[in-house]
């Protein structure tokens, strides 16, 4: 089995492999390192910070998490509170007095994301040049994504943190059990429970990490859901509609302001249902923007379909936010948008 798991390895990192060498270099010259995700950080972004987290600390460097969500879905709020005064955690404006005297010993990471509008602080951008900035990601770029000399962007992987999985297996570090079921816990949710978007290697990167000693029993733990939103998701699955068939769409109340996590777990529960190929979720995440999440099984390529609609994702999840626009207005380009792709 070590055997045959060190041959799907190799494999699995190709990608990472291909940009190892330039990584390493930029790692090895910089002295304060800035890993910043996406808003709304869900596990698979917290997952694969932390998981970079660790690595730079091994190495020796001075690391920073940006973060400046206010509000956390459930087991992003229980890591944070865990590791609270462990890590160094940093608001967008702290970014400036943490820079290294010498500007070109700075850099900046990205993760699970490469886009302007999606980032924690776009301002952050201000402060470093295109080659003091690495993106990890495993979404489709585009109109908005961030300029940088060295993008990593493998849409064919599972989730960010397995892309990270592969990196510190290159480096061949040994991972804490925590950080090792931090980041299995992003790779479970973002193929929910290897249902979505898994193949050899991501079952590869699993086992890797369950080799460093993550908890199954743990990662299931961060996973629990609150029950008021599990049964108001479900409330959602009620008000569906399906078109052709195969194509599941949700609304949620007009008067009912939703998490965006919310919304994909309801796109995702969606596609478990017999005949339903594609799911989209629509709802408010506040008075002013509508928020489309979308899940596909792989036929329908739902990061075209949403990208029509200004989001952004891969084929087989997406999203987009809609601003100054209603629920309804929301449903009907998106079925637009469908009629056209039929």
């Amino acid at each position: 089995w070590r055997i045959i798991f060190s041959v799907i390895s190799k494999s699995a990192i190709m990608k990472i492999v291909d940009k190892k060498k330039e990584i390493k270099k930029h790692l090895r010259q910089a002295k304060s390192i800035f890993i910043m995700s996406h808003k709304d950080l869900d596990l698979d972004a917290l997952g694969s910070s932390l998981g970079m987290y660790f690595l730079l600390s091994r190495l020796h460097k001075n690391c920073y998490l940006i973060i400046d969500d206010k509000r956390h879905e459930l087991g992003v709020a229980k890591v944070l509170q865990e590791l609270d005064g462990c890590i160094n955690i940093l608001t967008s404006d702290k970014v400036e007095d943490n820079l290294y005297i010498r500007q070109k010993r700075n850099l900046l990471l990205i993760l699970d994301t490469n886009k302007t509008d999606l980032i924690q602080s776009s301002k952050v951008l201000d402060f470093f040049l295109e080659d003091q900035i690495i993106i990890f990601d495993h979404h489709d770029t585009g109109a908005t994504s961030i300029e940088s000399s060295l993008r990593i962007i493998d849409n064919e992987v599972s989730s960010t943190c397995e892309m990270v999985t592969n990196l510190l297996e290159s480096y061949q570090i040994t991972l804490d059990p925590y950080y090792a079921t931090l980041i299995l816990a992003g790779v479970v949710l973002d193929t929910n429970n290897f249902t979505l978007k898994t193949n050899a290697n991501t079952y590869y990167s699993a086992y890797y990490l369950a080799m460093m000693g993550a908890s199954s029993k743990k990662v299931q733990y961060l996973l629990k859901q609150d029950l008021k939103e599990y049964m108001e998701r479900q409330t959602m699955i009620t008000n569906v509609d399906i078109l052709n068939e195969k194509i599941a769409i949700s609304k949620g109340s007009p008067y009912t302001i939703y998490r965006k996590d919310e919304l994909a777990k309801t796109a995702d529960t969606l596609l478990f249902f017999n005949n339903i190929e594609l799911s989209f979720v629509i709802g408010k995440i506040n008075e002013k923007d509508v928020y489309v999440s979308g899940r596909s099984l792989g036929k329908y390529n739902v990061a075209n379909i949403l990208g029509k609609l200004g989001g952004g994702g891969d084929q087989m999840g997406a999203a987009a936010r809609i601003s100054n626009s209603s629920i309804s207005k929301v449903e009907q380009k998106l079925l637009q948008i469908l009629k056209k792709e039929e």
